[in-house]
This record gives C-alpha cells, sequence and structure tokens, in this order.
C-alpha cells in the first residue's frame, strides 16, 4: 500500500483529531486579492447569480485596504497606479436597468453601494479609453457587461493590464439567453482572461432547486409564460422590473431542464434559407412567411414546426406559448439583417412597409443592437 504523505491528509482529518465530526471543509470565502497586478477576472454566470454584487464586495474590500499603511500601499501599486483605487465602469444603453437608482450606485438585487465620482457610463472602447486617460492613478476597474462592448475593448484592456499592472474585473454575461457564446467580444474575453470566477444561482422555475447555469428569457402574456424564441433579438434593454407584455422580456436563471428555447431548428431550417434566397433575388418566400408571422401564425412555417418538434410532449403547451409574444415577423428580420447580414437595409426597409410592421419597436431594438436603421422615409419600391 503507497504511504500517504501527511501533507495530503484532507483538512477534516485535522479536525477529527481535535474531536470534531466528519464535516466537509470548504475553500475560505477570502477578501480580495489587491497584490497582483495586470490580471483580468472575468466574474461570469448567469441573470441573478450575484455576478454585480460581488463587485460590490470587491469595492467594499478596497475601501478597507485604503485605510492601510504605506507598506500595504507599495504591495498595491505598480507604475503609479494603486489597485485599491476602484472604478467602476457601466454601459450607456444599460441605463434604463437602474432608474430608481441614485447616478453613481453601483446596484444589484439585493441592494447598492454608491461610488461617487468613481462611476462612468461608457458606450465602447473609446469610452474605456477616455475613462483610463481622465484616471491616471486608479488601478482596478470594474467593468460591467463587458459582452455589451465592442471587440476592440479586449485589446484595449490587454494591454492596459500588461504595461501599468492594471487590474480589471468583468461581471458579464458570457452565455446569452440562447446558451450561445454571448458574441465576439464574449469569445475574446475569454481570450484574454487570466482568472475565472463562475457563479451559479437556483434554478427560479417554482418546481426546481438545481443549479443554474443560464439566463432564462421569457414573456409574460396574460399571466402566461411564453419562452423567448431562438431567433429573438440578441440584446433588448429594458428595466429589471417584471412585466406582462408581449414585446418586452423577462428574465431568470434557469437549469437544462427548464430552460425552454423553442424555434432553433425553425431558424436553420426555415428562416436562414428564405433570408439566403432573398438575397440572391427570389424575395417572395421569405415575404408569404413574413406575411404568415404578422397575420396568420398557423400558415407558417414556424407554427408547423413547432407542432412538429413539441405536439408529442407533456410539456408542450410552454413550447407553443412562444407564438404568443409580439413582432415575430420583426424579430425574424432583425435577425436576419442584424445578426446574419442575409438581407441589406433596403430590403428590410421595403419589406417592413410593404407589410405594416411596427417601426417604433424595429427602431429601438435595432438601435440597442448597434444597427440603427431610419424608417421615416419609405422607400418607393415594393415587392407589388
Amino acid at each position: 500500500m503507497p504511504r500517504i504523505d501527511d501533507r495530503d491528509k484532507l483538512p477534516d482529518d485535522f479536525l477529527k483529531s481535535l474531536g470534531f465530526p466528519s464535516i466537509t471543509v470548504h475553500e475560505t470565502f477570502t477578501h480580495f486579492d489587491f497584490t497582483l497586478p495586470g490580471r483580468r477576472v472575468l466574474v461570469i454566470g448567469p441573470m441573478g447569480s450575484g455576478k454585480t454584487e460581488f463587485s460590490a464586495r470587491v469595492w467594499r474590500d478596497a475601501a478597507i485596504a485604503q485605510k492601510k499603511s504605506d507598506v500595504i500601499k507599495e504591495l498595491t501599486s505598480t507604475n503609479g497606479v494603486d489597485r485599491r483605487k476602484v472604478f467602476f465602469v457601466r454601459s450607456e444603453i444599460d441605463g434604463a436597468r437602474f432608474q430608481d437608482y441614485p447616478v453613481d450606485a453601483l446596484a444589484y438585487r439585493s441592494g447598492y453601494i454608491r461610488c461617487g465620482g468613481n462611476i462612468a457610463r461608457i458606450r465602447d472602447s473609446f469610452g474605456l479609453e477616455q475613462v483610463l486617460a481622465d484616471n491616471p492613478d486608479v488601478g482596478t476597474f470594474i467593468i460591467d457587461e463587458a459582452s455589451f462592448f465592442d471587440e476592440r475593448i479586449a485589446y484595449v484592456v490587454r494591454n492596459h493590464s500588461l504595461e501599468r499592472g492594471i487590474l480589471f474585473i468583468f461581471p458579464t454575461l458570457i452565455l446569452n439567453f440562447r446558451r450561445d457564446i454571448f458574441n465576439s467580444t464574449a469569445r475574446l474575453m475569454l481570450d484574454i482572461a487570466t482568472d475565472v470566477i463562475p457563479l451559479t444561482a437556483y434554478c427560479e422555475h417554482p418546481d426546481c432547486m438545481k443549479d443554474a447555469f443560464y439566463t432564462y428569457r421569457y414573456y409574460q402574456v396574460e399571466g402566461e409564460e411564453c419562452p423567448a424564441l431562438y431567433f429573438d433579438p440578441l440584446i433588448i434593454v429594458g428595466g429589471d422590473t417584471r412585466k406582462d407584455d408581449p414585446l418586452n422580456p423577462n428574465y431568470c436563471s434557469r437549469c437544462d431542464e427548464h430552460h425552454y428555447l423553442p424555434g432553433k431548428e425553425y431558424t436553420f431550417f426555415h428562416l436562414k434559407p428564405l433570408g439566403e434566397k432573398a438575397t440572391r433575388g427570389n424575395e417572395e418566400p421569405l415575404r408569404q412567411e413574413m406575411r404568415a408571422l404578422k397575420q396568420d401564425i398557423k400558415a407558417s412555417a414556424l407554427y408547423r414546426n413547432l407542432c412538429d418538434r413539441y405536439s408529442h410532449r407533456a410539456d408542450s403547451a410552454i413550447f407553443m406559448n412562444a407564438l404568443k409574444s409580439g413582432c415575430l415577423a420583426e424579430k425574424a428580420l432583425i435577425y436576419l439583417f442584424c445578426e446574419q447580414n442575409l438581407i441589406p437595409e433596403e430590403l428590410l426597409v421595403r419589406m417592413v412597409y410593404d407589410l405594416g410592421l411596427d417601426t417604433g419597436y424595429l427602431t429601438k431594438v435595432l438601435s440597442d443592437n448597434l444597427r440603427p436603421v431610419s424608417f421615416d422615409q419609405p422607400l418607393l419600391t415594393s415587392f407589388e
């Protein structure tokens, strides 16, 4: 039998020797370490897992660390920046979520802390560069929901961390509501990260207590849960309050079993091929499907696909509820134009006016997804 070195003994062996019962000993919940320069820390997990609350704990730890002596300052400083000095950065498009909080609040689900002058809202990586330039002695930047920004932000962060020793913390979604990598920015954030701290939450389904790894998007329509379809717009900016509205989604954390995502097969079997045909000049099949989504859902390929996929399941009703959310044709066109780049703007605008689609919804969501389109002047050409 191989000899067991004393250093390999489990921690509870020592506790047993002191008369304690057999228990599971977990890793200590430690204060944040500001002494290591150049870290790029991803804090990931679904909505409600405590990512922003983790940031608030870092902020509180920094306030305690700043009261220490110059001996500690030497340990936490590099090239003139002190990592005990923390600055919080949030996206401009995220403002609607926090209207009930002070303008300087680092807000999370169970409360908030006030950052005073050490908080800013930015639109893109160029805004971050300006914040870095304006705060040359700050050594820790917490950038909330970094996946909302352009890809360039990953390299801005990497360069400042390597050259100046700045610590960056990113409480962010890496997976979107589709359980895909959020976008190319999220992919690059994974590439440059030095540390990843994964967080989970309880599944928020009322009959479940499993760990949830995914953010679930759904609409509440007349009191019923209506899962977002796979081609729902990637970003829909709104508040954190619960809404009973076919156009404004709700979010919660869900496990595998209760994360419903209808329409993925339809998207690749039907919607994308229709967009490709339209791009090659055969626009009529796409127009017919969009008209069905707008006016007669049971005539659509989407309805037929969902029936084929889910009608035999005991939980079929929850999947079919997805058809009760609003602006299905608008969402399908946004997906083809904004995410897949399959249809040109001119075709998008023509189809919107030809079918009488909701230009207000389209304008807002396309702007949220950084692909603004003006529908003020309809084109004279049409499908007729």
